[in-house]
């Protein structure tokens, strides 16, 4: 080995430690110095994943380090919270996580093993809402009709979601309650099986994301009831909200949203809260998301934490009302 090669092993060493031997404080005003893992809860393809990938190459840039995301799909996002729940609190493991994995699993599966106080809340970042379709034949124009011809026959009509324990099956869950009619629950593995479902006519509705049936709700091979949150979607602006068709109040939307473990310094989570702030208010980046049907819903991070707290509450009072946990 050439002296040349032992300085510069040497002074690799001497960085390293040096690094090691900041303050905290340092270290978190000089945050990130390596890059970060961004943990998105979702196949490739999935809101998570596209959201985490937007968001990370405009994090690298105004961070000036890379922030690399890694798809983390199953078991309704329970793997992908597990893995953020158990990183260093460090702030080089993040977590895009959802109401699903954040509400409905920690309600639902009892496998999940994990509660709200294992993560750090960062930001919100995004609402998706869904919309209530039905395959043509089935003899409904309206919401009012579908209700009316649902409680005619209890039981008798079905709906098909992304899975057991999907928003999904919760969004027809709180509206069955809601309309007060009984429907056929039939899970599919995914959004685009439930899609594929309502297309053969294998289920009669069903509640999904907005971008997979706006191009089939156009061309008339799916036909559109009622939007489940209290604004219309831009994309199909002709179809009224839930509330607006007599369900007052009626909002029910996945939201996505960043976390580290527990314990991560404030002066991180300021620091990345003010970063995706900025990134979400960028012209491009809104209507980026505006395509893609994601609605934003940045926020601070005593806001996000309320909202999760408030989303575990809801889905745990469906789960409870109407015996939907998971057995072991």
């Amino acid at each position: 080995m050439t002296a040349t090669s032992i300085g510069r092993i040497c002074g690799a060493a001497a960085i390293c430690l040096s690094l090691l031997s900041l303050p905290a404080w340092a270290q978190d005003t000089n945050y990130p110095m390596h890059p970060v893992r961004l943990i998105a809860a979702s196949a490739p393809g999935g809101n998570p994943d596209v959201l985490a990938r937007l968001l990370s190459a405009r994090l690298s840039e105004v961070l000036n380090n890379p922030f690399v995301v890694e798809d983390v799909p199953g078991v309704g996002g329970v793997i992908a919270a597990k893995q953020t729940a158990a990183a260093r609190p460090d702030g080089y493991t993040l977590g895009l996580n959802d109401s699903g994995s954040l509400g409905i699993s920690i309600a639902m599966n009892p496998d999940a093993n994990y509660t709200l106080k294992d993560f750090t809340p960062i930001t919100a970042l995004a609402r998706l809402p869904t919309i209530l379709v039905i395959k043509p034949d089935v003899p409904a124009n309206t919401l009012a009709e579908f209700v009316a011809l649902a409680k005619s026959k209890p039981g008798a009509m079905s709906f098909g979601s992304a899975g057991t324990g999907s928003i999904h099956q919760m969004t027809m869950v709180i509206f069955e309650k809601e309309a007060g009619i009984a429907l056929l629950h039939v899970p599919y593995r995914g959004g685009t099986g439930l899609v594929n479902a309502l297309l053969t006519g294998e289920v009669d509705a069903g509640w999904s994301g907005i971008p997979n049936v706006v191009s089939l709700i156009k061309t008339g091979k799916l036909r559109a009831l009622c939007v489940s949150v209290l604004q219309r979607d831009e994309s199909l602006p002709e179809v009224r909200t839930c509330d607006e068709l007599g369900y007052k109040g009626f909002d029910v939307a996945t939201v996505l949203g960043l976390q580290s473990s527990a314990g991560m310094s404030p002066a991180i989570v300021a620091k990345l809260q003010s970063a995706v702030a900025k990134i979400l208010r960028e012209p491009e980046m809104a209507e980026r998301l505006k395509t893609l049907g994601i609605h934003m819903a940045e926020s601070g991070t005593a806001a996000y934490a309320k909202l999760m707290e408030d989303e575990l509450d809801r889905y745990t009072k469906v789960v409870n009302e109407f015996h939907l946990q998971i057995k072991q």
